[in-house]
């Protein structure tokens, strides 16, 4: 590939490197008939307590049109239940069920195994240097 700006080997290691970060997972994934798009949701439901709909909108950056075709996915195959608020009746809380947590699990050991693989073949201050430009690119946001 030509680069059309200086910048364009960077993005291109960032294009392959998440890649491969995520292939073996998003092979799991499709086992399930699931996409990145799905585990996306169960690994933010999975890390956050009371989490409702606006809440993972919000999260994930995304509209609720956007949002709405893959969670309710996730809730006809059983891996996502969505329950009104106690107090807030117009909310609904997500939560996972015990196979949403297994998968999510399972692809996101695989996203794991692949980060600690690579973070192994590089000193401290190059993983420092990393996590300095990864918290600066999702700062833009």
């Amino acid at each position: 590939m030509r680069q059309l700006h200086p910048d364009d080997g960077a993005l291109l290691l960032m294009h392959f490197a998440f890649r491969g970060l995520v292939v073996k997972a998003d092979e799991l994934l499709a086992t399930y008939g699931l996409t990145r798009v799905h585990h996306r949701i169960l690994y933010a439901i999975a890390r956050s307590e009371r989490l409702s709909v606006g809440g993972l909108v919000e999260l994930l950056g995304v509209s609720k049109q956007a949002l709405h075709r893959p969670l309710k996915h996730l809730q006809e195959a059983g891996y996502v239940i969505a329950r009104r608020d106690e107090i807030e009746h117009r909310v609904k809380i997500l939560s996972l069920t015990s196979q949403g947590a297994e998968i999510e699990l399972l692809a996101s050991r695989q996203e794991a195994a692949a980060m600690q693989a690579a973070l192994a073949n590089v000193s401290a201050a190059e993983q420092k240097a990393w996590r300095k430009i990864m918290i600066t690119l999702a700062r833009m946001v």
